[in-house]
């Protein structure tokens, strides 16, 4: 075959394969909404167009805690320094509930100018792709992990703490990290205690361990609560959805609820005014 009938037939076969490929992603508009939840598997962003949040003003018995993660998130949003959180502790107090009241409070304060981006704990292992959709935007972005923890068999940390801190690229200055988790130290304690005992340097295996938590200058407690600060948190729910009857008898049922659910937490309360709201024919807002 001689280059006059070569050249043509090429021509024809790359035409015929550029519209069989795909076409190329779009880059995401990152100006479309407050709030994204970063799709690992398609390498896209989805807007978010309504967060599911509580308001700030009724999480209670966290008044310490949130006022420091807000000076934090307002530091960030204006363009200062600002340190990755880690809020840690009891279960249903209100760790994720913080995160997001914290980012609406900022969005309001400074319109446009911040946006929360959700990244799923098994989503961990993609986060150096969403940084470089992130990095170039004008935009300031708040990633969160909700219930951030690891196991003996995973090894997804280690990206974490290069992304974190110590890569060679950084975290991008119009990025911070907020996770929650249930551990201090992210990992389950039997897991750093096994490393002391089978490790040939037991010391800096652990280290290697609980040094992700390091990454985060941020760190805020949150403990189980008396039934004072249950009872308040039940109040400020009560008078947000103007529940009808005495406050006696609501105390003894929630007093009653957390008896049967073992604990009382901030989720435990907000359980409870649920099952009140439905009983007196309340609506949620």
């Amino acid at each position: 075959m001689d280059d006059a009938t070569l050249v043509p037939l090429l021509k024809r076969i790359a035409k015929a394969l550029d519209r069989l490929m795909p076409p190329a992603p779009s880059a995401p508009d990152l100006d479309a909404a407050d709030a994204y939840l970063w799709e690992a598997e398609a390498g896209k962003l989805h807007p978010v167009s309504a967060i599911s949040n509580v308001d700030m003003t009724l999480l209670r018995g966290v008044d310490h805690q949130r006022g420091l993660l807000l000076a934090n998130t307002r530091q960030f949003a204006q363009g200062l320094p600002a340190n990755n959180a880690l809020l840690w502790g009891a279960r249903g107090m209100g760790k994720s509930s913080l995160i997001k009241a914290v980012h609406q409070a900022a969005a309001r304060e400074f319109p446009g100018r911040m946006a929360l981006v959700e990244i799923h704990r098994e989503d961990l292992a993609s986060l150096s792709r969403l940084l470089r959709h992130l990095r170039e935007s004008s935009r300031r972005f708040v990633l969160f992990c909700d219930d951030l923890s690891f196991t003996a068999e995973e090894s997804s940390y280690k990206s974490l703490k290069a992304v974190l801190e110590g890569g060679i690229e950084g975290r991008p200055a119009n990025v911070i990290f907020y996770a929650t988790s249930n551990r201090r130290h992210l990992m389950p304690r039997e897991m750093i205690d096994n490393e002391n005992s089978t490790a040939i340097n037991p010391s800096e295996a652990v280290e290697e361990k609980i040094s992700l938590s390091d990454r985060f200058g941020l760190w805020l407690g949150f403990h189980a609560c008396d039934q004072e600060t249950y009872l308040a948190i039940v109040d400020g729910y009560a008078r947000w959805l103007k529940l009808p009857g005495k406050k006696a008898d609501l105390h003894a049922a929630a007093i009653e609820w957390a008896i049967t659910r073992g604990g009382r937490s901030g989720r435990v309360a907000w359980q409870f005014i649920q099952d009140a709201a439905g009983k007196a024919g309340v609506r949620l807002p």
